[in-house]
């Protein structure tokens, strides 16, 4: 649509700024502001309603209807053609409104007069604040015009709103980003926090949506524009040495950014009175809200790539958002997603992350949990609710966010930090103190780790060594492959670090959810089942023989421990077992000093390597079970599908059973065997799989004390009776009984 320079929408968007410009409280505005709408548009009704909690509307004003229903009148989601406008997101137009499907009657709003209904949703960046309406005694569908014009209108009050513009001294809408919220996401690291937020990507503010002058708002737009695709073609071409998929993701910016039917949608906004940044944002909200709807994902995934270019459009045309602000002490990241290299940016600044997307196993969830920062993945709406500064308490146990808590929750999160708090003191005094059970038996417990951050914990959590380095780290966080003396100076620190207790270095673990930035992505149904870990290092050699030398130089004479990733049968560990021992007559021949010895190991991950010859098991020196994937791939659930992951529990009877046939292997052979993932770092978990003939552990460092603390107090044996009277008894899960065993002894 096109709009004259004397349209009905721009003289109504004057008027409206010079009802903003008005001294008055939001209440006098937002009545000002319908008598307005309804004067122009020649209508009897004009009314606006806004969200007064997250799933009811209240009428806030209205020129036409019983003046007594402001502020008393309420509806939800679910009621009437208001609801339903507000939650599809589409405008409702009907010439019939009570034959019209959802019709709600309003006695005390005086509307049944009324035939006419128009419901356009007040929305920014896709997410509805409320809804403008507009009715008529004549029964008639309102013109393409003027849907158009109160489309704009309603674009210009979801930015007032955000502002609190139309909320300012009103007693009964709490303002935008004021109200307290609650989000639920999916836990991927652990742990309690209180702090601020910090947004990674900042919101622009459009602070001025009306404009005078047309003509230099259309030409601010061109030069924003043409600086846009200035920055995106430069994109393209240092993407041309990237991945097919970056590439591809880069020419869909390139469309977008030459997008015609963008630029004259946008140009047709400025025409109607916008300035050039709202009418940018007021294309973003409406395709955001359709695309929302799409069910295709391929074209939800196309609604991120136009967010982005939209985004990089008003920080050129407002300047916001270009420079970093400084992070506070108690920063608590908020994040649609973000990258290894970005995260470790901020490193430990952090008290805590919560990402919109994410998944538990990407690369963002690895660096958080190296970091034992708390981490809630799958907050859906966390980037458009909070802003910089608010107050925010997350959840790490449970997978929930507050935002701006009001005082009863601050006070119950407020004693749980405190309880953790005190816990840890208490756990501080047995650091030093071996982990033996009540029957004698004691049970090594190590710390997994994959930064030279992580190392100053090693004497401090009272851990006995780092049962698990993972070095893919530092190959994720870079934009090119590390070069062989630089892993040696880092594998030297961490063993200096380590102050001589063993640390056990997995050689690179890459494919499935950790593809290399400057590895070519392989198009795989399922990457967890496909080529990755040990299979990659097999088949491409380079790589793990380089990573083996680096390994034996940085032992500079010391023990050396090495580790063999997703191993699922013999033959696998004596290739790779064979690439070392290559390296090692290599370094003998270079006169390098070799290391004192040479342990060598494997992760049991799959479960046919539980069942290998028992040549391998009398080989290999030392078993680390690789909990997560091993748990994965026995009860055949992705744990990065959110509807399947939770149902299966370790302490099922079956997984028990199968961890006890793995520890009676490994006792026949004399072969050291540990258990290594998230469920090790569990307490009562780690009770049962110690009860089960575990006597290692591996998990982060803030799960040692609470582990050490529970088994100190417990009697395996009388665990193991527990466990086998549950599976006598035919119990799906031991988790119960233990659980009542616990409570019993006061434990």
């Amino acid at each position: 649509m096109t709009s004259s320079p004397d349209s009905e929408s721009r003289k109504l968007l004057r008027r409206l700024r010079d009802a903003m410009a008005e001294d008055s409280s939001g209440q006098a505005r937002l009545d000002h502001i319908v008598q307005l709408i309804a004067g122009s548009l020649e209508t009897e009704v004009c009314s606006i309603y806004l969200f007064r909690d997250a799933e009811t509307l209240e009428l806030c004003a209205t020129e036409g209807l019983n003046q007594e229903a402001v502020h008393q009148t309420r509806m939800r989601l679910n009621e009437g053609l208001v609801g339903r406008t507000a939650r599809t997101g589409k405008v409702v137009n009907t010439a019939e409104a009570p034959s019209t499907r959802g019709f709600r009657y309003m006695p005390e709003t005086g509307e049944e007069v009324f035939s006419a209904f128009a419901g356009i949703p007040i929305q920014r960046l896709g997410e509805t604040l409320g809804v403008l309406v507009v009715q008529s005694k004549t029964a008639r569908k309102y013109s393409e015009d003027e849907i158009y014009a109160l489309e704009v209108v309603a674009m210009v009050l979801a930015e007032m709103t955000e502002l609190g513009e139309l909320t300012a001294g009103n007693d009964y809408v709490m303002a935008r980003h004021q109200r307290p919220a609650m989000l639920k996401g999916s836990v991927a690291q652990e742990g309690v926090t209180v702090g601020y937020v910090h947004l990674h990507e900042p919101r622009v503010v459009v602070t001025s949506p009306f404009a005078d002058d047309p003509e230099q708002e259309l030409a601010r737009l061109d030069t924003a524009l043409d600086t846009l695709r200035v920055s995106v073609d430069q994109l393209l071409a240092g993407a041309q040495s990237g991945s097919k998929d970056q590439i591809e993701v880069v020419e869909t910016y390139r469309m977008f950014a030459n997008s015609r039917g963008w630029r004259r949608r946008m140009e047709a906004d400025i025409a109607s009175g916008l300035s050039a940044e709202a009418a940018v944002e007021k294309e973003q909200s409406t395709a955001r809200t359709r695309l929302q709807q799409v069910p295709d994902a391929y074209l939800r995934d196309r609604l991120h790539d136009l967010d982005d270019l939209s985004n990089r459009l008003l920080r050129i045309l407002t300047g916001q958002g270009s420079s970093t602000t400084e992070l506070p002490s108690d920063a608590i990241l908020i994040a649609r997603n973000i990258g290894p290299a970005e995260l470790l940016d901020y490193g430990r600044k952090l008290k805590g992350i919560v990402l919109e997307e994410g998944a538990v196993g990407s690369h963002a969830t690895i660096v958080a949990r190296a970091l034992a920062i708390p981490l809630v993945i799958n907050v859906r709406g966390i980037t458009t609710e909070a802003l910089t500064g608010d107050h925010i308490m997350v959840d790490g146990e449970q997978g929930i966010v507050h935002l701006r808590p009001d005082d009863t929750v601050k006070a119950a999160f407020t004693d749980k930090v405190a309880m953790q708090a005190e816990a840890q003191t208490r756990y501080a005094t047995i650091r030093d103190l071996p982990a033996t059970a009540l029957c004698g038996t004691k049970v090594s417990l190590h710390m997994n780790a994959g930064l030279m951050a992580d190392l100053p914990s090693l004497p401090s959590s009272g851990a006995e060594g780092v049962g698990l380095f993972r070095t893919e780290l530092q190959f994720l966080v870079r934009n090119q492959m590390p070069r062989r003396a630089e892993l040696v100076a880092l594998y030297k620190r961490v063993i200096d670090s380590a102050g001589g207790k063993p640390v056990v270095f997995r050689t690179l673990d890459i494919g499935s959810d950790k593809v290399l930035p400057y590895m070519k992505p392989n198009d795989e149904p399922n990457p967890a089942l496909g080529w990755r870990a040990i299979r990659v290092g097999l088949d491409k050699p380079g790589v793990l023989r380089m990573q083996l030398q680096a390994l034996l130089r940085a032992a500079e004479g010391r023990p050396l421990h090495v580790m063999f990733p997703f191993v699922a049968q013999f033959e696998e560990y004596r290739s790779a077992k064979a690439e070392l021992e290559k390296a090692q007559e290599r370094e003998r021949i270079l006169g390098h000093v070799l290391p004192e010895a040479v342990h060598v190991g494997a992760m049991l991950e799959t479960p046919s390597l539980a069942f290998a010859p028992r040549k391998f098991f009398e080989e290999v020196e030392f078993l680390s079970i690789g909990g997560n994937d091993l748990k994965q791939f026995f009860f055949a659930a992705d744990r990065e599908n959110e509807r399947v992951r939770r149902r299966y529990d370790t302490l099922n009877v079956s997984f028990l059973s199968f961890i006890e046939q793995i520890v009676g292997r490994c006792v026949t052979t004399d072969t050291r065997l540990s258990f290594c993932g998230e469920d090790a770092g569990r307490p009562i978990e780690a009770l049962c799989l110690a009860a089960m003939g575990l006597r290692a552990l591996s998990m982060r460092p803030a799960s040692i004390g609470p582990v050490k603390h529970l088994l100190r107090r417990s009697n395996l044996d009388e665990v193991k009776a527990v466990i086998d009277t549950a599976r006598a008894r035919g119990d799906q899960s031991v988790r119960p009984a233990v659980m009542d065993w616990l409570r019993n002894r006061g434990g």
